[in-house]
């Protein structure tokens, strides 16, 4: 057809849409040939020219037109080659024919000597160790052409020329060395619907290390996109912002989008968590007989790293972002038309792979790799993980409209299958929300676990896998799906669970809701989960998939593991007590009347286990009370029993109160050594008391032993009231632990970490729980340092310009880009030393919350010495109950024994609960597993074939 600008339309858009004049493709209209206005080195330049497209589209050629030749830093696929013989995919077999490799089409390469002098980061042609050598991917391309939006002038659809002959000319003007700062020139730009969009030509430094050929119409992989938003994530749709998934020439549609959310983590944690998604992206592309995956999963998935601060990312991450393709230098800028830009969006399709992760480095390759869609968020100011996920959910979640969203946080790294077994929770109509197992990353050959730090949080995770998630999985609530490796059923989140879960996000700006709500949304996950659960007229579930794990990195150092649990411990304690006294919800779900009562048995269950938590402190220190000073007893035949006593109760309440000092007035990170001083004196306690736990139980025996020498049975082991609450009820605890470990058939863990967390428990409990209660004024919302910017610009409408048009600095010619790609590797080879930002603290309310802070250790003190109390009859309780007791008695019998009865069985009923729940959900695995086959084997009688 030939070209009318008085047509109204062109592929049902406007004509005088700036996409459709500047990119509308030859097939569809044609024009004498007209020279540009523009610098001969401008890369903004049609890609048909440039990737193996027709040298002669409208006969012939302008006498000002050149013959093209293709670049010699890219991997080049004759075009001759297309109509005669189709792109061959190489057999990986041993016995591969030597002529029939001869046939294949061969590549013009050349290795980049700024990569190929750096050891420490390069392209590795090799497949990934970890992967399957007999996969070799051939995605099917040629479908993501899509209108772009380039500077006036230095983009013509028309033009054929890449013209090189001044670069050296254009390098001496305006000082390209990558020592130098000049990246970028001023360029007249078209807004496209008000907003500030451009698509950036890719480096050929990044392309030539392709080995799929790439055609005029693989747009997605020849340019950025970039995107300056102005708005908050709520308003990216109304303000005509939007993604390149809905103008590609077939739109697509996202079955799961991946959400990595980010600080100021470096670039080796990075590249684990990504490298985990890769492999699980190019394990749904292997599907082939699946009825949702296969071929087409990459172009189904959608990667989506946000990152929380423009200022507060490491550099060597922005730098593997850019290695990848999704992040260019220069484009970014302050303020568009005086509006403040929020959030700086990039989007790419990549098809550079992660091969290996080192210690010190990161290794990519290019071979066996299929696309990978990704969108790089840069926010500009820090506004919390909160902010983020509204990024996630608000902005880009109504453009995609994906079936399931999986959150990671940075340094959680997938199984090869993970993301798919979340997935497949999902086919549950009932299911709104699903986690898998995490796995503390125990390096190569499990060295970490030297660290007994480590060690114990490994038993830690494992026995939550095992007892408490499974149990809570049956009952349909599972409390807290982790923020770091977790899925949502996107509709389910509509409505008030969203609304619900983002209004921590307003809390940042005042402090209306007070510090319980400040301090409950530092745990904002659990309150995702109830509210899911709890959804009027829904009976959505929530599901644990064991099947499904991912590993992270857990703290190495004592302070870092410290401040970490302050978070954990404040959030969900008070986001337990927010679910508990809203548990009345349930009742305006539409879950059948069964299920409610199921989760009212949970709410009480929860409801006993808080009350533990909060007695925690005290009732640790009568169990330390009570076998010390048996052991002081002259019945117990134990000469030092009465010094050690008393030298550790005075040790005791001396690490107790320097606990309290330092929560209140210092940070673990300045006070390190004190802090490893009181957690190695709880270990040597537990020892001791482990030690006081088997002296007594023998001592028991002995005695019931001798006293029924002519009538003994083991039943009378168990009238002994010591033996009985103390030994029997902790031994079955820990008799459960190893039962539900091996029926999981993972009982590794009781062998290699029970003995480091049996010897931290002292300090879980009262190190952890002292510093998180003195603390809960500390609601670390990390908004602190915003001030301190850099200025990238303004791009803003000029005097001179057209409608619609604004003036910017950006990269825009061949040599820039590609000089400014090789400054983004380098940066990841170069050691930075990291200057920590100056602190500052100023927060609204800071008396308020420091009185509330006093009030409420005070009240949680108060509470624990009045149970001591009366259990030990200190503080003159005794001048009020009869003397029953001998005079050689140093605690009251009658009460020590109602104590151990209550407090002990109770944590042993815990565990058989937990058990109970475990255990059944084992056996509903295995039911749905038993019908998974009959349902197989029906239509394999059938005729029909089966696929997931």
């Amino acid at each position: 057809m030939s070209y009318n600008r008085s047509d109204e339309t062109l592929n049902g858009l406007p004509v005088d849409n700036p996409w459709i004049q500047m990119n509308a493709t030859e097939e569809e209209f044609e024009r004498s040939y007209s020279s540009p206005r523009r610098d001969n080195n401008s890369v903004y330049l049609t890609p048909e020219n440039r990737y193996g497209s027709r040298d002669r589209l409208y006969g012939t050629p302008s006498p000002q037109r050149r013959s093209y030749s293709p670049s010699p830093d890219r991997y080049y696929y004759s075009p001759s080659h297309e109509t005669r013989r189709l792109p061959q995919i190489p057999k990986l077999s041993p016995f591969d024919d030597k002529e029939e490799e001869e046939e294949e089409p061969t590549y013009r390469k050349r290795e980049d000597p700024f990569v190929a002098d750096r050891p420490g980061y390069e392209y590795n042609f090799e497949p990934d160790a970890e992967s399957d050598r007999t996969f070799v991917p051939f995605p099917n391309l040629n479908n993501s052409y899509y209108p772009i939006n380039t500077p006036k002038d230095y983009f013509d659809p028309f033009d054929y020329r890449y013209d090189d002959s001044h670069e050296e000319e254009d390098i001496e003007r305006d000082d390209y060395s990558e020592s130098g700062a000049s990246v970028t020139s001023a360029r007249q730009v078209r807004m496209v619907n008000g907003n500030l969009v451009l698509d950036c030509p890719v480096s050929d430094v990044l392309l030539s290390k392709y080995t799929t050929p790439l055609s005029e119409k693989d747009r997605e992989f020849l340019f950025m996109r970039f995107q300056a938003c102005t708005c908050e994530p709520a308003e990216f749709a109304y303000r005509n912002f939007s993604l390149r998934q809905c103008f590609y020439s077939q739109p697509r549609s996202t079955e799961m989008m991946v959400v990595i959310t980010m600080y100021n983590e470096n670039e080796i944690l990075l590249a684990r968590t990504l490298k985990g998604v890769f492999k699980n992206i190019r394990h749904l592309y292997s599907m082939q007989h699946s009825s949702t995956w296969g071929q087409d999963a990459w172009q189904k998935v959608v990667v989506c790293v946000v990152s929380d601060g423009r200022t507060k990312i490491n550099p060597k991450s922005k730098a593997l972002l850019g290695a990848l393709g999704v992040y260019q230098e220069g484009f970014a800028k302050n303020k568009v038309n005086d509006d403040k830009v929020v959030s700086h969006i990039y989007e790419y399709t990549t098809m550079v792979g992660i091969s290996k992760v080192e210690h010190d480095h990161v290794k990519l390759t290019t071979e066996n790799q299929i696309p990978i869609q990704m969108i790089f968020c840069l926010k500009e100011t820090n506004q919390k993980k909160i902010n983020s996920h509204a990024w996630a959910f608000e902005a880009f979640g109504p453009i995609l409209r994906p079936n399931v969203v999986v959150l990671l946080d940075v340094g959680t790294e997938p199984e090869g299958k993970a993301l798919y077994k979340l997935w497949k929770a999902f086919k549950d109509p009932r299911v709104a929300g699903a986690c898998g197992e995490i796995k503390a990353s125990l390096g190569r050959n499990c060295r970490l676990l030297l660290n007994p730090l480590v060690a114990a949080q490994n038993f830690e995770y494992k026995i939550s896998n095992i007892l408490d998630k499974p149990m809570e999985s049956v009952f349909g609530f599972v409390t807290v799906l982790p923020g770091a490796f977790s899925a949502y059923r996107y509709q389910a989140l509509l409505g008030a669970p969203l609304q619900k879960y983002l209004k921590g996000e307003d809390l940042k700006r005042s402090n209306d809701g007070g510090i319980f709500n400040a301090n409950m949304y530092l745990a904002e996950d659990r309150i995702l989960c109830f509210e899911l659960v709890a959804k009027q007229n829904c009976e959505w579930l929530l599901k644990y998939v064991s099947s499904a794990a991912a590993h992270t990195d857990v703290p190495e150092q004592l302070h870092d593991f410290i401040s970490q649990r302050r978070r954990w411990l404040n959030g969900s304690f008070f986001a337990a007590i927010y679910s508990l006294f809203h548990f009345y919800k349930v009742w305006h779900t539409s879950h059948s009347f069964g299920r409610k009562v199921m989760l009212h048995i949970q709410f009480l269950y929860q409801f006993i286990n808080l009350l533990v938590s909060w007695f925690s402190l005290g009732s640790y220190f009568l169990v330390f009370r009570i076998l010390t000073v048996y052991l002081a007893e002259p019945e117990a035949d134990f000469a030092p029993g009465n010094i050690l006593s008393v030298f550790f109760l005075w040790l005791y309440l001396a690490s107790i109160v320097t606990t309290f000092v330092l929560s209140f007035g210092n940070k673990p990170k300045g006070t390190k050594r004190f802090y490893l001083i009181i957690v190695t004196f709880f270990a040597i306690l537990m020892v001791y008391m482990i030690f006081a736990a088997v002296f007594m139980a023998v001592k028991s025996i002995q005695t019931i032993i001798k006293d029924h020498s002519n009538d003994f049975s083991v039943k009378l082991i168990f009238t002994e009231t010591k033996f009985r609450d103390l030994i029997v009820a902790t031994t079955s605890t820990y008799a459960l632990y190893f039962i539900g470990s091996f029926i999981f058939l993972d009982p590794c863990h009781m062998f290699t970490s029970f003995v480091q967390y049996l010897l931290l428990s002292p300090a879980y409990i009262n190190v952890l729980n002292i510093y998180a209660f003195c603390n809960i004024h500390d609601i670390s919302w990390g908004t602190k340092g915003d001030d301190l910017r850099n200025d990238l610009g303004e791009a803003k409408v000029t005097k001179n310009a057209q409608d619609g048009e604004l003036e910017i600095v950006i990269p825009t010619t061949k040599t820039q880009i590609d000089v400014a790609y090789r400054k983004i590797m380098n940066e990841l080879t170069t050691t930075t030393m990291e200057v920590e930002a100056k602190v500052n603290q100023e927060e609204e309310d800071a008396f308020y919350f420091a009185f509330i802070r006093s009030m409420t250790v005070l009240v949680w003190m108060i509470t624990n010495f009045i149970i001591i109390a009366l259990v030990t009859e200190a503080g003159g309780l005794y001048q009020f109950t009869p003397d029953d007791s001998s005079s050689t008695d140093y605690l009251p019998a009658t009460r020590i024994s109602v104590f151990l009865t209550v407090i002990l069985w109770i944590v042993a009923f815990m565990a058989l609960f937990r058990f109970i729940g475990c255990c059944a959900y084992l056996i509903s695995k295995l039911v749905d597993r038993i019908k998974l086959r009959k349902f197989r084997r029906e239509y394999q009688t059938k005729g029909a074939s089966f696929a997931v």
